[in-house]
């Protein structure tokens, strides 16, 4: 992504800002290799919630936080189920969901759709964005987080 920026100095929409060339990390997926040192390192796993921006820990609610209660990982059961075409909503609740059903039967099923899901591109932009849209947080803090409708365990 470019620095580009607004009269203002903001920065511009996502979607202004990424070249050609990101474009082609961002849909091949190698934008993650370098997590692999993550991996490497012992600060991520192959499977779990992915890692968001430290920004977002205070607009977590109870319920979301609890992804955090097993180390983060370079793909997930949330990038197998949707990827960043779901809502932050069913983002946090397939990763608690996950955090609850967590084992190596299910690792490896999410390692293998993994594969899958890169090799056909789905799931790489949300329906309004290039990327990822910043979490800002729910309203309702005392709402349970929903499932997606097209979830399937």
């Amino acid at each position: 992504m470019t620095d580009a920026r607004d009269a203002s100095g903001n920065l511009l929409p996502d979607d202004v800002r990424l070249t050609p060339f990101g474009k082609f990390l961002r849909s091949s997926s190698l934008d993650e290799l370098p997590e692999l040192w993550n991996i490497l390192c012992g600060d991520m796993s192959f499977v779990g919630p992915r890692p968001l921006l430290v920004r977002y820990l205070e607009r977590y609610t109870p319920e979301q936080a609890r992804r955090h209660t097993v180390r983060p990982g370079l793909t997930g059961w949330a990038q197998i189920n949707g990827r960043n075409a779901l809502t932050w909503e069913e983002k946090f609740a397939l990763d608690v969901w996950y955090v609850d059903n967590a084992n190596f039967l299910l690792d490896l099923k999410i390692i293998l759709k993994t594969f899958l899901i890169v090799f056909r591109r789905e799931g790489i932009s949300s329906k309004d964005s290039a990327t990822m849209p910043e979490f800002m947080g729910v309203c309702d803090k005392d709402k349970p987080a929903q499932l997606p409708k097209s979830f399937k365990s």
